[in-house]
């Protein structure tokens, strides 16, 4: 009976995610009416704007229109070092954090971890069914390297043609992710050797599996969602899908006993503090674009009699 329970624990968890990503994405749509005499009084107001500006529109169009064939546009490409540059000290300096709280758990948990891993490992051990422990192998094989590299690099591709400015900056994310990734992770592999379960002994801390498919896939999500959608229910239901994938993996890798349950958690925590530093990169460098296209604009929209 127990064994079936631990089988169940996957969709009982999957059911959770989605009810909670629902209810998110619908507190998230709902917003508040304005009031009746607010909206009589914007509307009036609108309605006098518009009718007032009507003649100083017609005038302005022909001068705003010569006015943007003689000034220059500003290219892009004169942001685009500036904006590497940000990209990849934000994420520099958040693969150093992500490194430096790595290393601090890990003396503590080398040395006191056994104690919390191995009853949970020899108890999905004697639980395991082999018909699920089957198909949970073709599951776990999300999170493994060329799997996600191969999602990545189309995703890249994808995104870099989609996007409907900067297409520089998916590819540009998504190489900077695997450098930092990479180097952090080295760099821990090296300073920290802790040896797997018996199954998996060349299991890593923390698990490579469960970093990768929060800091690739919620990479991929953000990216997605940045370029199709933008809403804020869109960003629930990015996040709810990561979740999602990040779930199945670590169960995945729990179920197929290949890394020590903390070492799945820390997995999660890891790649967690990797995604946040890029994502807050690619927030602020949009952000800035946005501004600079709005400044560009308005001086483009300024009447010829005015410069």
């Amino acid at each position: 009976m127990r064994r079936y329970l631990l089988l169940a624990l996957l969709p009982a968890g999957l059911t959770a995610i989605a009810a909670a990503t629902v209810v998110a994405a619908k507190r998230t749509s709902v917003s508040p009416a304005p009031a009746a005499g607010d909206a009589r009084g914007q509307t009036t107001a609108e309605l006098s704007d518009t009718a007032d500006n009507l003649g100083q529109d017609e005038e302005q169009s022909t001068e705003a229109t010569a006015t943007k064939e003689q000034i220059p546009c500003e290219s892009t490409t004169r942001d685009l070092v500036p904006a590497l540059i940000r990209l990849g000290a934000i994420s520099g300096v958040g693969g150093i954090l992500a490194y430096e709280v790595m290393a601090k758990l890990g003396p503590p948990i080398i040395d006191h971890g056994l104690a919390i891993d191995e009853p949970i490992f020899h108890w999905v051990q004697r639980h395991q069914v082999d018909w699920w422990a089957a198909a949970m192998s073709r599951f776990n094989k999300i999170g493994n390297t060329w799997t996600t590299w191969g999602a990545v690099g189309s995703a890249a591709v994808c995104l870099g043609f989609t996007w409907r400015r900067q297409r520089w900056l998916p590819p540009s994310a998504f190489a900077t992710a695997i450098l930092v990734d990479y180097c952090a992770t080295h760099k821990l592999h090296r300073t920290l050797k802790r040896l797997g379960p018996p199954t998996s002994p060349l299991g890593t801390y923390p698990s490579g599996g469960t970093d990768r498919v929060v800091l690739f896939y919620g990479l991929i999500a953000y990216l997605l969602w940045r370029g199709v959608s933008g809403t804020p229910r869109g960003r629930i239901w990015a996040i709810g899908g990561v979740s999602a994938l990040s779930f199945i993996t670590g169960y995945c890798r729990q179920y197929l006993n290949e890394h020590w349950f903390i070492d799945i958690v820390c997995g999660l925590l890891y790649g967690t503090m990797l995604l946040v530093p890029i994502v807050i990169a690619v927030q602020l460098i949009t952000d800035q674009a946005e501004l600079n296209g709005g400044q560009r604009r308005a001086l483009s929209a300024v009447p010829h009699s005015a410069i």
